[in-house]
C-alpha cells in the first residue's frame, strides 16, 4: 500500500508534534512492506517542518517527504472550506490518506484521521474563535468522508459519540511518553538548574493558559505553603496576569531532553488541567519517576489510573492538598507511576495504527 500522512501540525511543539514524531518513527521501524509519503504545508516554519520530516525518515528507504508551500490559512481554505481539490492532485495516487487534526483534504483513498481532543467544541471558552470555526468545519467533513477516526482515549471517543459520530468508525489508540523520557542523572539535573538559575527543590507545571489552569496551579501552590522551600517551575511563557508571582519561575518552551530532566528532578508534576484529550505530561512524568498531581475529570483520570493524586481542578484548596499529598509520600506515587506507564508504548500504538490502515483491505 501507499500511505500518505499529513505532518503539517508537527511544527508547533505541542502534544500533536510529539505524537507525529514518535508514532511514525516507530511505524517505519515496524513496517517494511508499505510505502509512505509524508507531506506538510508551511511558510514561516518551513525549516522546522523539513527537520521533522528528515527525523521521521531517518532509517527508511521506502518513504519520502514532500513539502507544500501552503500556509495553514490557505490549507484551511483549500481543504476545509472550498474542499474541491483532491489531495491526489498534489501527491499522486494513494491507498490510505491519514490527515492531521487541522485539515481534511478531499481524497478517494481510505481516509483515516486523528482527533486529539474536542476542546473547540466542548470547552470553546478556552479556544480562539478562528480555531473553533476551523474544527467545526473539519468535523462536518469527517463524519461524511472519513473511514476511520483514531482518538487517544475513551474519553475522547465518548465525546465523539455524544455529537453523533458512528462508533464503528472510531478506534482508541493510547499514546506514550517516548524513550527519551526516563530518569536523568543528578549531574544533568544540577546542570539544568544552573542554566535556568534555579536553587533548591521545585515542583513542575507543563503548559500555560486558561485551559491548563495556570492561575489555579499558582494559587494552589501558594495555599500549599510549598513556596517557603520549593519553587514552582512552569514550562511555557507567562501570560500577563501570571507575571511577577513570588516563587514562580517560567522557563519557556523546552526541548524533550530538558523536559525529561526537569521531570526527573521535580518533587511533583502539577497538571490539573480543565480539559485534555489525553494528557501526555502525566505519562512523561511517570516515566521519569516524578509523582503526579492531576485532574479527576476529562481524560486525565483515565490515563493516570490510581497512580496519581487526583484533584478537582476548579478547587484551589483541592490542588493545594494534592501538592502536599504528592510531596509527602513520593515513593508511593513513583512506584505506582512506573507500573502504570509500563502499559503504554509507541510500539503498541504503531502496531494498532497499522491495523487501522490494514482495515482498508477489508
Amino acid at each position: 500500500m501507499k500511505i500518505a500522512v499529513d505532518i503539517s501540525q508537527s511544527v508547533y511543539g505541542t502534544g500533536v508534534s510529539i505524537y507525529t514524531r514518535f508514532l511514525f518513527k516507530e511505524i517505519l521501524n515496524l513496517d517494511k512492506e508499505n510505502e509512505y509519503l509524508f507531506w506538510g504545508g508551511s511558510l514561516r516554519k518551513i525549516d522546522r517542518l523539513k527537520e521533522i520530516g528528515s527525523e521521521i525518515l531517518l532509517n527508511s528507504n521506502k518513504s519520502k517527504f514532500k513539502y507544500l508551500p501552503i500556509s495553514p490559512k490557505i490549507a484551511d481554505i483549500v481543504f476545509n472550506k472550498i474542499h474541491f481539490l483532491p489531495i491526489e492532485a498534489l501527491l499522486g495516487k494513494m491507498d490510505v490518506c491519514h490527515s492531521s487534526d487541522w485539515t481534511q483534504p478531499k481524497s478517494s483513498a481510505f481516509n483515516v484521521t486523528t482527533i486529539h481532543d474536542l476542546a473547540p467544541i466542548f470547552v470553546p471558552e478556552y479556544t480562539p474563535k478562528e480555531i473553533i470555526n476551523v474544527h467545526k468545519l473539519r468535523l462536518k467533513r469527517i463524519i461524511n468522508e472519513v473511514d476511520r477516526i483514531i482518538v487517544p482515549s475513551n474519553f475522547t471517543k465518548n465525546e465523539l459519540l455524544r455529537i453523533g459520530y458512528p462508533e464503528d468508525k472510531v478506534r482508541v489508540i493510547y499514546e506514550a511518553p517516548g524513550d527519551i523520557f526516563k530518569p536523568q542523572s543528578e549531574k544533568s539535573i544540577r546542570d539544568l538548574k544552573k542554566k535556568y538559575r534555579i536553587s533548591g527543590d521545585y515542583i513542575l507545571a507543563v503548559g500555560v493558559g486558561k485551559r491548563k489552569n495556570t492561575q489555579g496551579i499558582i494559587r494552589g501552590y501558594e495555599l500549599s505553603k510549598a513556596g517557603k522551600d520549593i519553587t514552582l517551575i512552569i514550562a511555557g511563557y507567562p501570560e500577563k496576569e501570571d507575571e511577577n508571582k513570588r516563587g514562580v519561575r517560567y522557563v519557556g518552551l523546552l526541548k524533550d531532553h530538558e523536559l525529561a530532566t526537569f521531570y526527573s528532578g521535580s518533587k511533583a508534576l502539577v497538571f490539573p488541567s480543565f480539559y485534555e484529550g489525553f494528557g501526555l505530561p502525566i505519562l512523561q512524568a511517570f516515566a521519569c519517576r516524578c509523582p503526579v498531581v492531576t485532574s479527576n475529570q476529562s481524560s486525565m483520570s483515565e490515563i493516570a489510573g490510581d497512580a496519581a493524586v487526583l484533584v478537582d481542578p476548579k478547587d484551589v484548596n483541592s490542588i493545594a492538598d494534592g501538592i502536599k499529598k504528592a510531596i509527602s509520600a513520593p515513593k508511593t506515587y513513583i512506584l505506582k507511576g512506573e507500573k502504570r506507564v509500563s502499559e503504554f508504548s509507541w510500539v503498541k500504538a504503531a502496531k494498532e495504527t497499522l491495523d487501522v490502515y490494514r482495515e482498508s483491505k477489508n
